[in-house]
């Protein structure tokens, strides 16, 4: 039997994928720059969700591609929930995710240390 646990991050896994095909398919804002979909965190009650989003670019690209996803949340919720046949779709809320860019400054002092040693 699945638990309300497992329920969430299933739902949640099918919501990044939904989400990122639509991105992929092309979104027609031109504010969206190239963003990736990283995570998605569900609320207890599966009504709210945090789409972590990555995105190459300068501070300013990024801005301009969170509120481009921001304003086509709408859009991208509808179409999610068609695609998946959901009850109630979540509502979106669009975050920059630094992880990618965490992990590849930690790459590159690693990779420092390695050649001083």
């Amino acid at each position: 039997m699945s638990t309300p646990g497992r329920r969430a991050e299933r739902l949640a896994s099918q919501i990044r994928e939904e989400i990122a095909g639509l991105m992929a398919r092309g979104l027609k804002d031109p504010r969206i720059g190239f963003a990736t979909v990283t995570r998605v965190e569900l609320s207890a009650d599966l009504r709210h969700a945090r789409v972590g989003v990555s995105v190459i670019g300068s501070v300013e690209v990024q801005e301009a591609s969170l509120e481009g996803l921001s304003s086509a949340a709408g859009f991208i919720r509808h179409e999610m929930g068609h695609r998946m046949r959901l009850r109630y779709a979540p509502e979106l809320t669009f975050v920059l995710d630094h992880g990618a860019e965490e992990s590849q400054k930690i790459e590159m002092l690693l990779q420092k240390l390695k050649e001083e040693h």
